[in-house]
């Protein structure tokens, strides 16, 4: 090769090798990708080469090893599977309490919260919640907000909540369960007349608006989570996670699992929605009746199942802790359940299946905040006072008229605040050290600080969904039809029925009315009971007539209302009575029928010792 051959290729390379390395060059994209692949590098060298460096700075602080970390998780992931099992027991609960033409829809309001909030949790929701401070003032914030918990972008499996012995997914899964299931409560309160899409909007709005800033309120801590995604592997600083952050936390109000944050929220915003909303239609004038207290009983068996998870899950470890959660909450429901039962016998004659139901589930609310701060003894106590407190709530709803179609204002918000001002009084030091003293232990300032706490809870709750109601009902139309609703919610709404007995029964509507609860006087004894025959018509028309005067209007015929309340069961022409005067019945049930058919009616009355009176118009 001669020299011009050799310049020429050594200008030739000169010229190239720039190029190509500038062609080369990575993009930015890559440089991320890049970046990400080293940190996720050196993370796996460090797991294998030094196990013990991911928990070396809980080690210091409190002892924790890896085998804590499985261990506390164990109980922490069944505890998130029985808060979401509560979701179904809740949506048995409640449908067996509706009429049967809207048991489908009223679950669907429960069920759907899982899909909607259970997205919307993880999206943003847990990163307002429990995210660092963000809107705050001198007394402490009121929402907190962390990019690197949006969908959980930036964290890692292994990554350890501050302070605790779980991963942070976990604990995000678990507080998510909460927020599904409590706005889910506040259709109880509005059941058989709201449309499903502008609840499913009501629905992102108030877990937005009010559960996450009092989630936040009550159970934020200074976890420092803008060190914690700063570090590499992410660890959590020796001071963080010990000291709440928001304005309910630092001023020691107590809250183990609940109270203010999901029951007196829930309480006082189905309050709200109560008296933005329109009653049902027909009531109170018309009886409401349950369709299944099967569904119902079932129902509260599951909630008081999953409230295992519910409050012993809140220690949010394994140990001693959660099993005194777990004793309180499993003496207070007995308790409430007992103490129900008996007052409704002694007042009404009879103890209800929907009274043991709902007497249940009162001591479950009312022992939600206290379960982790009392001894087993005071879990009693509490429930106890709650069965009966909530009794009396709910037996004054007929005198305020208000339409607590399901009894959430009455069980949850009542049952709620009665338990937060009362964890003041039989919280101790004793059961839970981070907690406080309460009333019996030499402390009454803090029933002053539950009250406040409780107060201040019910206050921002029901003001905020008082708001969110009317926007929501102003725009889009929260509450259905009337047509719609007399013909079914399942129908309307969903396009299915619940139950499908067949045509046979698609003629009969049970319906509205003052309650559904028990007489409120004990029943006639089987020798004051009657029949009355109407005679001169088939039984086909003579029920189809009856079906037709059952449905909701606007226009009662005062007849209806006296025959109506004292009516038992119907088979073909003979309409059974448990009480009222036997004659009086008979022609006011002659005559409204007569009115119906316009056709002339022969009724008669057969007592249970086989007389019989008779009356021919």
């Amino acid at each position: 090769m001669n020299k011009l051959s050799l310049g020429v290729l050594g200008v030739l390379l000169l010229v190239l090798i720039p190029y190509n390395a500038k062609a080369e060059e990575p993009t930015e994209a890559q440089k991320i990708a890049k970046a990400e692949a080293e940190k996720a590098e050196a993370i796996a060298n460090i797991k294998k080469d030094q196990p013990e460096a991911i928990f070396s700075l809980q080690e210091q602080a409190k002892g924790i090893t890896p085998a804590t970390i499985k261990a506390d998780s164990a109980w922490m992931l069944v505890s998130t599977a029985l808060v979401l099992f509560m979701v179904p027991g809740l949506a048995l609960f409640y449908g067996g309490m509706v009429r049967r033409k809207n048991v489908l829809g009223t679950m669907m309001q429960s069920m759907v919260a899982l899909a909607v909030v259970g997205v919307y949790w993880m999206a943003i929701g847990y990163s307002l919640a429990f995210g660092d401070p963000w809107i705050k003032f001198s007394s402490g914030s009121l929402l907190g907000f962390t990019p690197e918990l949006v969908f959980l972008w930036d964290v890692n499996p292994g990554d350890i909540l501050p302070n605790g012995t779980i991963p942070v997914y976990l604990h995000m899964l678990f507080q998510g369960m909460f927020a599904i299931i409590t706005p889910a409560l506040i259709s109880g309160a509005v059941a058989e007349r709201i449309r499903f899409r502008p609840y499913c909007i009501f629905l992102i709005l108030w877990v937005t608006f009010v559960y996450c800033p009092l989630a936040h309120c009550v159970w934020a801590m200074d976890w420092q989570w803008a060190k914690f995604f700063a570090s590499l592997p992410h660890q959590a600083a020796t001071d963080a996670g010990k000291n709440a952050v928001g304005l309910l936390g630092k001023m020691n109000a107590l809250d183990f699992a609940g109270g203010t944050v999901v029951h007196i929220a829930a309480g006082f915003s189905s309050l709200a929605a109560i008296l933005v909303l329109r009653k049902r239609v027909g009531y109170p004038q018309q009886a409401i009746h349950p369709n299944s207290m099967v569904l119902t009983l079932t129902g509260a068996g599951l909630l008081w199942f999953g409230w295992f998870g519910f409050n012993g899950g809140s220690a949010g470890a394994s140990g001693e802790l959660a099993v005194s959660a777990f004793a309180a909450t499993q003496a207070a429901a007995a308790a409430a359940g007992l103490s129900w039962m008996i007052v409704e016998w002694l007042h009404r004659g009879k103890p209800t299946a929907l009274g043991l139901a709902s007497g249940i589930v009162a001591g479950l609310v009312a022992v939600t905040p206290a379960s982790g701060f009392i001894y087993p003894w005071a879990g009693l106590v509490i429930g106890a006072i709650a069965g009966v407190v909530c009794y009396v709530s709910v037996s004054l709803k007929p005198f305020f008229k208000y339409d607590d179609s399901l009894d959430a204002f009455g069980v949850h918000g009542v049952g709620g605040f009665l338990g937060a001002v009362l964890t003041g009084v039989f919280c101790s030091k004793l059961v839970n050290g981070d907690g406080q003293n309460g009333l019996l232990y030499g402390n009454a300032g803090q029933v002053k600080v539950q009250l406040i706490a409780a107060a201040g809870s019910a206050v921002v709750a029901f003001v905020l969904s008082l708001v969110l109601v009317k926007v929501v009902d102003l725009l889009l139309g929260f509450v259905s039809e009337t047509k719609e609703e007399i013909e079914g919610l399942d129908r309307t709404e969903h396009g299915e029925t619940g139950f499908d007995f067949g045509l046979s029964m698609e003629a009969t509507s049970v319906v509205a009315g003052d309650e559904p609860r028990a007489a409120s006087a004990p029943p006639p004894p089987p020798s004051k009971r009657f029949q009355v025959i109407l005679d001169g018509i088939d039984s086909g028309t003579l029920m189809h007539a009856w079906s037709e005067l059952c449905q909701p209007s606007q226009s009662v015929p005062e007849e209806f209302k006296a025959v109506y309340p004292n009516v038992t069961t119907v088979q073909g022409s003979r309409f059974q009575f448990r009480a009222g005067d036997p004659n009086t019945m008979r022609d006011c049930l002659q005559k409204l029928l007569q009115q119906k058919l316009q056709k002339t009616l022969q009724a008669r009355v057969e007592t249970t010792n086989g007389s019989r009176e008779s009356a021919i118009h």
